[in-house]
């Protein structure tokens, strides 16, 4: 299986992120969200190398088949991994895609290294530019959202992670979109992550501002939200994310909840692929 393979000088310690390459064309990387791995884009890679992409999906630190580091669950230390893996791949020309965490990757890659090997971003359901309510941010989440995530983390993670499974497809009203047996094995993938990584994670994507970095980007950009996302609300995030990155488009999908990978699978691919090609 590939790795990339790494030392890390600000945690001391070899990190190991895996990914997967498939077909051939203009490189696209996928990012995954949490608290899932690369297999969350399981119905999307089919469809974007069947139309000519080479779909690279790799498992952030401490989820999925990467190491499990004690420390570097913040947004410098996994833009730094996912700036690695373009250099490794040698890639140029790249089009980066995140969902929900993920799209803090993006986010902070942009504002350390620039767009010069990036052709296009996508932020799928994502927490930039900023998730948390401050006076300046007045329709982010309260602190307090954030704080009781990683309370119930620490006490019950597998718990918390079955029922944050339901709301993460809004299963009560979405049960003919989503199969039971969709939720256990997102909860399989959730619990097998490091329990350090899922909790400290959730500063990275719930606290980090990452406003001054979305305004350097220059090239093709999409947001992509559900306007049912009960996890993520649109407003702070891509709403404002649009406002603030220029000529970019803003894709609302009627009806979609957070994990719209999974319930608006074909109307999300299209979306994708309109824009990608």
């Amino acid at each position: 299986m590939p790795y990339l393979e790494k030392t890390t000088a600000q945690e001391n310690e070899t990190v190991s992120i895996y990914y997967e390459d498939h077909g051939h064309g203009q490189p696209i990387i996928l990012i995954h969200g949490w608290p899932l791995s690369s297999e969350m884009w399981e119905y999307q890679v089919p469809a974007l190398v069947d139309a000519g992409f080479r779909v690279i999906k790799y498992d952030r630190r401490g989820f999925g088949r990467s190491s499990r580091p004690y420390e570097g669950y913040n947004y410098h230390s996994m833009s730094e991994d996912l700036n690695d893996l373009i250099q490794k791949l040698d890639l140029e020309d790249v089009i980066l895609a995140g969902f929900s965490m993920g799209g803090g990757e993006l986010g902070q890659y942009v504002g350390t290294y620039g767009c010069n090997k990036i052709s296009k971003l996508i932020f799928i359901s994502s927490i930039a530019p900023y998730m948390l309510k401050t006076e300046d941010n007045p329709d982010g989440a309260p602190e307090e959202v954030f704080e009781d995530m990683k309370k119930n983390v620490k006490k019950d993670r597998a718990g918390f992670l079955k029922g944050f499974g339901e709301g993460f497809v809004n299963y009560e009203e979405l049960k003919d979109r989503v199969s039971e047996g969709q939720l256990d094995y997102n909860f399989n993938i959730a619990v097998g992550a490091s329990p350090k990584g899922t909790l400290d994670c959730i500063d990275a994507f719930g606290k980090t501002d990452l406003r001054a970095a979305l305004k350097k980007i220059n090239v093709p950009t999409l947001f992509i939200h559900g306007d049912a996302d009960n996890i993520v609300p649109s407003k702070p995030t891509s709403e404002q994310g649009h406002e603030l990155v220029k000529d970019s488009k803003l894709e609302i999908i009627e009806g979609a909840p957070h994990g719209l990978y999974v319930t608006h699978t074909e109307e999300l691919n299209k979306i994708l692929l309109d824009f990608i090609k």
